[in-house]
């Protein structure tokens, strides 16, 4: 892959990892103990103790956010190492047959670690 290529896609992974940390921000917050690790958060409510469905909805929210957390924890992840691998200079490599992946599929998902007949396999 050229120069060029590599900071065109480059460039295109930082904006989608700005825009994953902001949506990771607004659901949860980095785990202080590891760095690495994202933890959901308690939505903000007005919840009085005593009012069992305010606590329920409340317990729902706190839920959603959780699941939402682990699908774009997943995402950011998979840019970083998108990202790492830009600067290794593997990017653009198959990981399981170190074949080029196709420019397309790198249009269509710039974090992509295979082309696309081994995509089910990571």
């Amino acid at each position: 892959m050229n120069t060029t290529d590599l900071e065109y896609f480059k460039n295109k992974l930082e904006t989608e990892l700005a825009k994953l940390e902001s949506e990771l921000k607004s659901v949860g917050r980095v785990n202080p103990s590891n760095p690495n690790d994202w933890e959901a958060v308690q939505p903000e409510m007005d919840v009085m103790a005593a009012d069992d469905n305010e606590t329920a909805d409340s317990l729902e929210a706190f839920e959603e956010n959780t699941a939402i957390l682990g699908e774009l924890e997943i995402q950011y992840n998979e840019v970083r190492h998108a990202l790492d691998k830009i600067e290794s200079g593997t990017y653009g490599t198959c990981e399981t047959t170190g074949k080029t992946i196709p420019r397309e599929r790198l249009e269509a998902n710039p974090s992509a670690r295979t082309c696309l007949t081994h995509a089910d396999m990571k």
